[in-house]
């Protein structure tokens, strides 16, 4: 625990040094999409990075920032749910990232208050690019989403048949957590109940919460039950509080990757 806690002052040794080269190993590009029949949008943000580079999912893993997204100078937006693919596990020595190499399409499922109305998507996405050397990238992207087009775009079509599992998909049918106290914060281990996902497998644990750190998990496998166990703290070294319902679970094997969210006491 205590070596992890150092990971936020590296990061910032990692990241700081050449913020100018990002914007030349990524590019962002906004994509059309269509209109649903409920009047949301759905369009997509392509990121192309340059050969050997990559950049991270949701849940980095060792080393590695998570993107964050700003929409807030966008029009007839009212929400926005960025539909992940299922990521790639990047294994450096004893370090595991976990992101997506060369290209990547997130889809995203746009709410709109006046429907039949073009979006004027503007968007702020702060992320890290990797290679060699980890840099910070900032995108500013603009655009009109306008299409009256209903049939689905087979890129973001494509994108978004890569998603994990669901629960339901996955098999699994229980996923109880038990939470204790720690040295620094909390421990949480979580028992799942599931059919394997192929090979070795990661167990990604996410709290719900931006400001809380969660470690690596520790897992082993009988059977259909997995476990694995994490230690969780604030980021800021402030107190922390769970709740079960918001804990998210990813199962990453070579068959599939599973996602589920929510865990019952046991």
């Amino acid at each position: 625990m205590k070596k992890n806690r150092l990971l936020p002052l590296m990061l910032s040794l990692m990241f700081a040094p050449l913020p100018a080269v990002a914007m030349d190993v990524i590019e962002g590009e906004i994509l059309q999409g269509w209109l649903r029949a409920d009047g949301s949008r759905v369009a997509g943000i392509r990121l192309t990075m340059a050969p050997g580079w990559k950049t991270y999912w949701r849940a980095p893993g060792d080393m590695g920032i998570p993107p964050t997204f700003d929409w807030s100078g966008s029009g007839n937006l009212s929400a926005v749910a960025v539909e992940w693919p299922a990521p790639t596990v990047f294994r450096e020595g004893n370090l595991i990232t976990i992101g997506y190499k060369d290209q990547v399409v997130l889809p995203l499922v746009i709410a709109v208050p006046r429907k039949g109305e073009p979006v004027t998507l503007d968007a702020m996405i702060d992320l890290g690019v990797c290679s060699d050397v980890c840099v910070p990238a900032e995108l500013h992207l603009q655009g009109v989403i306008d299409t009256d087009a209903t049939r689905a775009d087979p890129v973001i079509a494509a994108s978004l048949a890569q998603r994990p599992f669901s629960a339901s998909e996955g098999g699994l049918t229980n996923a109880a957590c038990v939470i204790g106290m720690a040295a620094d914060g909390l421990e949480l281990a979580a028992t799942l109940t599931l059919p394997s996902a192929g090979g070795q497998e990661i167990v990604v644990i996410e709290a719900g919460q931006p400001d809380i750190w969660v470690s690596e998990a520790d897992t082993s496998r009988s059977g259909n039950t997995l476990k694995a166990r994490v230690d969780i703290a604030h980021a800021n070294g402030g107190p922390v509080a769970l709740n079960r319902s918001n804990i998210r679970f990813t199962v990453m094997g070579s068959k599939h990757t599973v996602d589920a969210v929510g865990c019952t006491p046991g």
